[in-house]
């Protein structure tokens, strides 16, 4: 089933979209469901909206949805729209529960807006949740170690349906982070530092200096924070 949360939160995303933008399309359930509701209005209103997917998983539902697929050697987004794992009272951000966080942090980065839509279970007073880094294979091993090191509780990602661990679609390993509750004015520096390690190819943690509005979405309405 559809939350009425995500619905409404993409709802009220879909009217910052205007015809010929271009758009950085993130990735999970939420964005999913932006992207059917901007497939009606493609159809609809006859519209021509482009689009920069940052997983197979947005690919696909942009094509089904009528969305132009292009790519950062082409243009640079208007808009990026994307979900979050969490969001805190600063609007700092975790990212990564499908595993895309590279790619969304790419197209967020390049893109002159960025908003995230989420249910309003998604909001914290503090990021509290274990923080997802794509790792190359070939340093696990090494990254772990420093990641504990760090004061991390380092959890190698195994996903259903495959034997061993869980692969991105840039070919990488996801490793899950508790670092406990992590203050609003640490964020950046723990992005930092995780960043910085040889090896890791990019952390979840979306500080709010990257994101310019979030929209949460409840069972009757949604906000603009």
């Amino acid at each position: 089933m559809v939350s009425n949360g995500k619905y409404n939160a993409a709802k009220l995303a879909l009217k910052l979209v205007k015809d010929g933008m271009v758009l950085g399309i993130g990735s999970g359930t939420t964005v999913e469901i932006f992207l059917n509701l901007l497939g009606e209005r493609i159809r609809e209103e006859g519209l021509v909206v482009y689009g920069i997917p940052t997983s197979y998983q947005s690919y696909y539902a942009a094509i089904r949805n009528g969305v132009k697929i292009i790519d950062l050697v082409e243009h640079e987004p208007e808009l990026c729209i994307d979900g979050a794992d969490q969001v805190d009272a600063k609007m700092n951000c975790i990212k990564g529960g499908g595993g895309a966080m590279t790619r969304e942090k790419i197209v967020a980065k390049a893109s002159k807006k960025v908003v995230i839509i989420v249910d309003e279970s998604k909001l914290v007073e503090r990021l509290s949740m274990p923080v997802p880094v794509e790792v190359l294979p070939f340093a696990y091993g090494y990254v772990e170690r420093k990641l504990k090191e760090m004061g991390a509780e380092v959890k190698l990602r195994h996903g259903s349906g495959k034997i061993g661990p869980v692969v991105t679609d840039n070919g990488n390993f996801v490793v899950d982070c508790d670092f406990g509750e992590i203050d609003d004015r640490d964020v950046e520096e723990m992005e930092e530092r995780v960043k910085f390690l040889t090896g890791v190819v990019e952390s979840g943690i979306f500080p709010k200096k990257m994101i310019d509005q979030v929209i949460a979405g409840s069972s009757s309405s949604a906000n603009f924070l």
